[in-house]
């Protein structure tokens, strides 16, 4: 009682109490001031809130690089691989980027390219094909890839075409740890 006469004598005291109160009712999450005083208020049952694993509360997102010799493309003329005058475009990708969102035991990486395709000699207007690769994996071990056959437009007479890819659905099971590296790339090469 000695506490409370104290601060009834204070009426800086009890403004003091009052935004105390009103501090600790947002920063505690729950209805009204948070400390369970009553008032008619009923308080949600811990049993009900949702629960976060570890990964989750850290928001795990394995870093996403360009593998290695795959940041540029050339694309020749039918049987004329390797002339430089018989370049159709060249293509580069310029950034990447990703983000993951968690599941029931998965995890969803969205794996993103920027770039541009500059057009070769022999280039003409329209619609040209690229292959890009999305690789998620742990060591040696390929948790996830595809082979995209992404198209963009291209106008001949244009200095350069910039491009963004996307791929939406790089799902793996939900890491154990940080050993995940997703990978990205240009790829001539048959889907694996």
């Amino acid at each position: 009682m000695a506490f409370v006469s104290r601060i009834a004598r204070s009426g800086a005291g009890i403004t003091g109490l009052v935004l105390t109160m009103a501090l600790a009712g947002c920063q505690s999450g729950a209805g009204g001031l948070g400390l369970g005083l009553g008032g008619g208020t009923k308080t949600q049952d811990v049993t009900q809130q949702e629960k976060y694993n570890a990964d989750e509360l850290r928001a795990y997102c394995p870093r996403v690089t360009l593998q290695s010799g795959t940041a540029f493309y050339n694309s020749f003329e039918k049987g004329a691989e390797g002339d430089r005058d018989r370049i159709v475009y060249q293509a580069s990708i310029t950034d990447v980027t990703r983000s993951c969102a968690y599941g029931a035991g998965t995890m969803t990486i969205t794996v993103a390219a920027a770039g541009k395709v500059v057009p070769g000699p022999v280039a003409r207007d329209g619609t040209i094909t690229m292959p890009i690769r999305v690789a998620v994996v742990r060591g040696e071990e390929v948790l996830y890839s595809k082979l995209h056959q992404y198209q963009t437009a291209i106008v001949a007479a244009s200095p350069a075409t910039q491009f963004v890819f996307s791929d939406p659905n790089a799902t793996i099971p939900t890491p154990d740890g940080h050993g995940i590296r997703v990978l990205i790339g240009f790829d001539e090469g048959p889907a694996r």
